[in-house]
């Protein structure tokens, strides 16, 4: 009755039309992307993380200090990769084990917590995090480890509607942000590692009422909703069993665990899409659309108006969820990708046209480039594992090497983009892999990989490095390395200057153009999440969540013995330059 009544009082048409009549955050004030606010996950609808704020620049930041900090408490200290939120007054940031907290954004003080209970019986592929929440109106929306979309008033925190995405006990989770766009909630799903089926999902935000829903996997029927809640046919995503032989597209994967990103001038959300399943690519011939893939939809109807696959026929976990993140380069707009399998892609935002793809880390054996005129990689056959029917060590394929390992050359943690540079920010990671395939067969809750895998360093003396790259060029213009891999977001300001964080505990600023350190403050723990600014009055401030977890300790073989020596921890800072 509640969640009915707010709909009726903000007077918005299921479809979300006109969101200028609710309360609160509108797509309007989403939009504009104001500075004394951080309205979306990625600091802005496209995600390029840049901000116009300059009072804090390189001559001023080493000036940075604590202005506060807050413990999220408890022991439930795992991984904390939340980018903040800062509308009103308040910060609204989520936390491990499905959490949310609003702050004062003056004190640091809490206002309220609202704390998911979660079941037993929860799948979590990489750890219990969660990265964001949207806001709309006067809510508050994030979703949970119980695969549910949970809305709260931003003053109280009080439930205002709560609907179930998926079955947890098959493996659905949400960890994702959600996406604002058009004044409809665009969320995705996590548990490809579980044999889901990734899918965009769009609802009213006010009301959590279905809209439309757009399958992952080619084969599967997409559905809109009329307002009574019927479902009514939105056309199959792709052509049943064109790049899916057999029956695996119905548990295929390609979650949609990163969320997306919006344009306004092009009109389309840009989704990206996770590793098919199993990851025994012996099992399921053919390119698999559309996992490992950039999808762009029409907001409006959830069709799919391009998509453009970075790993046919992945036989990596090489999931293509990294952000998409529009640009304008040579009077055109383009988005740019780091994606998992090591490449940089640069597309035509507006269809998908592939317009560069190079390397951003320096050991790639998967496939030796990217052919340009077809847009599909050139692969190299000694980079895939072998197939368990055929080879000579019984029941288990023959292993390769394969580089990047499937933690990916980049995985969750967002890059970057400034307009002054004209360069991407991105936080990279050399390491490889033994793996090999073994049968598997799919049940309903249980892993579905087919696989085994030990992951190794590629060099010695480092595995992160924050790389300053061109778009155009395919140039890397310069490098930070860092010994332990780099799992935290970027961001990149007008005061020319790059924020990233380590997981050695570390917040550093370094020179946009050049890469020079100049600033940098130990947090206590890990930072595996993106850090954000805005202004209040007449200052800046800067904040990050802290917290080491996240996939690296529970799947990084050699390399989380390397880094077994970090303490986790669950806080959020914030930072100001010193008045003295």
């Amino acid at each position: 009755m509640q969640k009915k009544l707010l709909g009726l009082m903000v007077g918005m048409a299921l479809g979300g039309a006109s969101a200028a009549h609710a309360a609160g955050v509108t797509e309007a004030m989403i939009e504009k992307n104001a500075t004394d606010s951080v309205l979306s996950w990625g600091m802005g609808q496209g995600g390029q993380r840049f901000s116009k704020l300059d009072q804090i620049n390189t001559k001023s930041v080493d000036k940075l200090v604590p202005a506060w900090a807050f413990s999220f408490g408890g022991e439930k200290q795992r991984g904390q990769e939340s980018q903040p939120l800062i509308h009103n007054g308040k910060m609204f940031v989520t936390a491990s084990y499905s959490r949310i907290f609003a702050l004062d954004l003056k004190t640091g003080a809490k206002l309220w917590k609202y704390e998911q209970r979660l079941p037993e019986g929860i799948m979590p592929c990489c750890d219990v995090v969660n990265r964001g929440a949207a806001l709309f109106g006067d809510l508050v929306i994030f979703g949970t480890l119980d695969a549910q979309l949970i809305a709260l008033d931003q003053n109280t925190g009080k439930v205002v509607w709560k609907e179930k995405v998926g079955d947890y006990a098959a493996g659905y989770s949400m960890t994702a942000a959600p996406l604002i766009a058009k004044g409809l909630l665009l969320t995705g799903v996590s548990g490809g590692e579980f044999g889901i089926v990734g899918r965009v999902e769009a609802r009213n935000p006010l009301t959590g009422d279905l809209v439309w829903t757009r399958p992952m996997v080619e084969g599967h029927m997409g559905y809109k909703f009329d307002k009574d809640g019927k479902e009514i046919e939105n056309g199959i995503s792709g052509t049943v069993n064109k790049t899916w032989p057999g029956d695996l597209w119905k548990t295929g994967g390609a979650a949609t665990w990163l969320g997306g990103t919006y344009d306004a001038s092009t009109g389309l959300a840009y989704f990206g899409t996770g590793n098919p399943a199993p990851w025994n690519s012996h099992l399921r011939p053919g390119d698999n659309l559309y996992s490992s893939s950039t999808v762009a939809l029409d907001v409006d109807t959830g069709k799919i108006k391009w998509s453009y696959q970075s790993t046919p026929h992945d036989g990596w976990d090489y999931d293509g969820v990294n952000e998409f993140i529009t640009f304008d380069m040579d009077g055109k707009r383009y988005g740019g990708k780091a994606d998992r399998n090591g490449f940089f892609y640069v597309v035509d935002a507006k269809n998908g046209k592939l317009q560069n793809a190079f390397p951003f880390v320096k050991k790639i054996t998967w496939a030796s480039s990217i052919d340009l005129k077809t847009g599909r990689p050139n692969y190299l056959a000694a980079g895939r594992p072998g197939d368990p029917t055929k080879g000579e060590e019984g029941k288990k394929g023959k292993t390769a090497f394969a580089s990047p390992a499937f933690l990916g050359a980049k995985n969750q943690m967002p890059m970057a983009y400034s307009p002054q540079t004209k360069l991407f920010y991105v936080p990279s990671n050399e390491w490889g892999m033994d793996i090999w395939n073994e049968p598997v067969t799919y049940k309903k809750g249980a892993a579905f990989l087919g696989a085994g895998f030990t992951i190794k360093p590629n060099f010695d003396d480092y595995i992160g490095a924050m790389r300053a790259v061109d778009p155009k060029t395919g140039k890397i213009v310069w490098e930070v390395k860092n010994n332990a891999p780099l799992w935290g977001g970027v961001m990149t300001t007008a005061g020319g200057l790059v924020f990233y964080g380590t997981p050695e505990g570390f917040l550093k600023a370094v020179n946009a153009k050049t890469g020079k350190e100049l600033w940098k403050f130990q947090t206590g723990s890990g930072v595996v999440a993106p850090p954000v600014t805005w202004q209040d009055g007449d200052t800046q401030y800067v904040a990050v969540t802290s917290g080491w977890g996240g996939a690296v300790p529970l799947w990084g073989g050699e390399v989380a013995s390397k880094v077994n020596f970090l303490e986790q921890g669950g806080s959020v800072w914030v930072f100001k330059l010193s008045s003295k």
